[in-house]
């Protein structure tokens, strides 16, 4: 039954701030976690022996953009049940998750092929036949859990936009510390589990997807709130299509974010190995403190759809204001630690200020790390403002604008500061920064318009 959007009262900044944080901090938690499992992988691989962690390594960093890029189709259903919430068609929300599930396994089958297949894209982008066999191996493992994070990302999609975020916390902090042990076990071949060495890395995370997905589905199903009342119940196509008409163009903005850094460790690589050992510091450090805007840029789409569903877009456009400060203040808060704490920050990589080779990598690190900090900003605000934009069911439009801010200038200017100009890994640098502000400023603007045009559309037929 419909619920009538009177009932819906508007709610204060402080209010509103709440929420979103209440929502933003265990998503954000979340991701550190699953973050955190990435580097066990890193610490458990180094031990074995460099080519072990680079085969590791990088076969994780391919995973995680392929299977990044599909995962994000099913965030249209966070979209979907936003607004459905917010309207009270809370009838819908079955039909949502249903449709979002089969989303997700469709995604699995073309995943699972290029994951199969990546051998020839890694010597396509020049990697050694050695190191693109031990990683098309990686693969061949760690593909077992595809259809499992698909379908968990439907999951983690859902618990958000019904505001559950503690659930997909609990499930990383168990998937965490579950790897862990898993790495060691079979990595080393501790506790009388096999000895598979690089390949039980795969191992271990495949494991990991399953565990994870059978916890929250587990989760979500001893939950009364949660339950689904009729998840076999015929797929409502209509739904399925406008899950993947808003769901794809999310997925591509994810995909050319992650080619440009993808193509700036590629481009930094011709620089030098000290330039790529630098670049690989810093850009984990910005990843790591990227976790807390992107949470916020996911609670904005649930809170701004949940306005715009009850029809109330002056709520929304606070919604909006309210994440985008609350972004502010946390990468102000990095910025500054990062300003402060350079070098601790870079020493926590195991690097040895008293090797000569290190003290080079520590130099440029630190150098970086001062773009980096001013890089938290736009950053930040870029990804804020594209899960605003998704509140209002806009990710076209958004595709289109990230990708122009992205490559269009981002690339342009990293290419031309780094080579032509000869700035070198600081002209990079400053270029994926101008990319990233590009962006910030073209999502920002077009939040402003938007919602501009949702009050009026509200105003001219009131």
């Amino acid at each position: 039954m419909t619920q009538d959007i009177h009932t819906h009262s508007p709610q204060t900044i402080r209010q509103e701030l709440g929420a979103t944080s209440r929502l933003a901090l265990p998503l954000a938690g979340a991701a550190l976690a699953q973050m955190g499992m990435g580097l066990t992988d890193t610490i458990m691989l180094g031990s074995v022996g460099r080519e072990a962690l680079a085969a590791g390594g990088l076969g994780g960093s391919v995973f995680f953009m392929f299977s990044g890029m599909f995962q994000n189709v099913v965030a249209s259903v966070a979209i979907l049940i936003a607004h459905a919430r917010g309207s009270g068609e809370t009838d819908q929300i079955d039909s949502i998750f249903r449709a979002g599930l089969i989303l997700s396994l469709m995604g699995t089958l073309p995943l699972f092929f290029m994951l199969w297949n990546v051998e020839p894209f890694l010597l396509w982008v020049g990697e050694p036949p050695a190191l693109a066999s031990d990683v098309t191996a990686y693969m061949r493992v760690i593909i077992i859990g595809t259809p499992a994070i698909m379908v968990a990302a439907a999951m983690r999609f859902y618990l958000s936009a019904m505001n559950h975020p503690r659930i997909i916390l609990i499930v990383s902090i168990i998937g965490l510390f579950a790897n862990g042990l898993l790495d060691y076990g079979l990595i080393y071949g501790a506790w009388g589990l096999p000895e598979l060495g690089f390949l039980g890395a795969a191992y271990a995370t495949a494991i990991v997807m399953w565990i994870s997905a059978i916890a929250t589905s587990i989760a979500i199903r001893l939950t009364p709130a949660l339950k689904p009342k009729r998840l076999f119940a015929p797929i409502d196509w209509s739904i399925f299509l406008e899950l993947n008409k808003l769901g794809w163009p999310i997925a591509v903005i994810f995909s050319v974010e992650t080619m440009l850094f993808m193509v700036g460790a590629l481009l930094m690589g011709t620089l030098g190995t000290v330039s790529l050992a630098a670049h690989q510091v810093t850009i984990m450090i910005a990843a790591t403190s990227f976790m807390m805007p992107m949470a916020v840029g996911q609670a904005a789409n649930v809170r701004v759809g949940y306005h715009m569903g009850a029809g109330m877009p002056a709520s929304a456009r606070r919604s909006g204001f309210v994440a985008l400060g609350l972004g502010f203040a946390i990468t102000t808060v990095t910025a500054i630690i990062i300003v402060l704490f350079p070098m601790e920050l870079t020493l926590l990589f195991q690097l040895d200020p008293d090797s000569p080779d290190d003290a080079v990598v520590i130099a440029l690190v630190i150098r970086l790390l001062a773009i980096c900090a001013l890089f938290q900003f736009v950053d930040g605000a870029q990804a804020v403002g594209a899960g605003i934009l998704r509140g209002y069911k806009d990710t076209r439009v958004p595709m289109i604008l990230a990708t122009i801010g992205y490559w269009g200038v981002g690339f342009t200017v990293a290419w031309t500061l780094a080579f032509p100009m000869g700035f070198g890994p600081e002209g990079l640098w400053w270029g994926l920064a101008t990319g990233l502000a590009a962006a910030a400023i073209l999502l920002c603007g077009r939040f402003l318009y938007i919602s501009k045009r949702a009050l009026a559309q509200t105003v001219a037929s009131s």
